[in-house]
């Protein structure tokens, strides 16, 4: 374990290594995109819009999910295999590939979280935000969210293999499928035609989407969380099959 936290603290470092000021354009573009945002979703709920949500779950959907955005959708430096030389550093140490991707991400995660995310949560009484999730089981759902964002990352990741100069459009596909189907931008109850109906049964919906529905009260907990479980014990299986085939046809620069 160890070794992992290191692997991690390296991660956490790297971000920082030309100081905190070079994350400060990060950390605004997230400011400024968050906040309107709010401010929008209250203008629209105020006219009077109909939805299946009030306009305290949908203010706390928005920023609750703004400030979990990297956990919530996990993307972990696997989208870099052959262009950033990712393959090489992971393969020239003598720990588990997928272990070092779950530290390095982790790693990753701690800058922004420690630099927006906990300054941000003050401005929620502010905005008129509440932060106080609607049930315990919030937790086990990030977890278990979390669990299934790298799963489904190291798929699209052996799809960029498969595929080999394509990564960039594969994560430009990755990133539009999973942003629309995982409910992180707009909830999927908000999907029109009975879509929503539809749509809360597919893998993504377990992403994101769920724990916020769980953090704001919407749905039934448990059946969320059965869900995730479910989508957990199917896709991990096949990730780790398709991950042990695609090592055949890795190469990186140099052969």
């Amino acid at each position: 374990m160890t070794k992992y936290l290191k692997t991690a603290r390296m991660a956490a470092l790297e971000k920082t290594n030309g100081g905190l000021v070079y994350l400060l354009p990060d950390v605004a573009i997230k400011l400024f995109t968050l906040i309107p945002l709010i401010f929008l979703w209250r203008a629209v709920l105020l006219s009077g819009v109909q939805v299946d949500m009030s306009l305290e779950q949908m203010l706390s959907y928005t920023f609750v999910g703004g400030l979990l955005a990297d956990l919530l959708v996990v993307k972990t430096p696997a989208s870099g295999w052959l262009s950033e030389g990712v393959l090489l550093k992971l393969y020239g140490r003598p720990i588990s590939v997928l272990g070092q991707l779950t530290a390095l991400t982790a790693g990753g995660w701690m800058p922004m979280l420690l630099l927006f995310s906990l300054p941000t949560t003050l401005l929620a009484p502010l905005l008129g935000v509440r932060l106080l999730p609607a049930s315990p089981y919030f937790f086990i759902s990030l977890l278990l969210c979390i669990s299934l964002g790298f799963a489904v990352d190291v798929l699209f990741a052996c799809l960029s293999i498969k595929l080999r100069n394509m990564s960039w459009l594969v994560s430009r596909i990755r990133m539009a499928i999973v942003s629309l189907l995982s409910g992180t931008v707009i909830p999927i109850r908000l999907l029109p035609f009975g879509l929503a109906e539809a749509m809360q049964y597919q893998p993504f919906a377990s992403l994101g989407g769920a724990p916020l529905s769980v953090f704001v009260g919407m749905g039934d907990a448990r059946q969320i969380l059965l869900l995730q479980l479910m989508w957990n014990a199917v896709l991990w299986p096949v990730a780790l099959f398709v991950f042990r085939k695609s090592q055949e046809g890795m190469v990186s620069y140099g052969g």
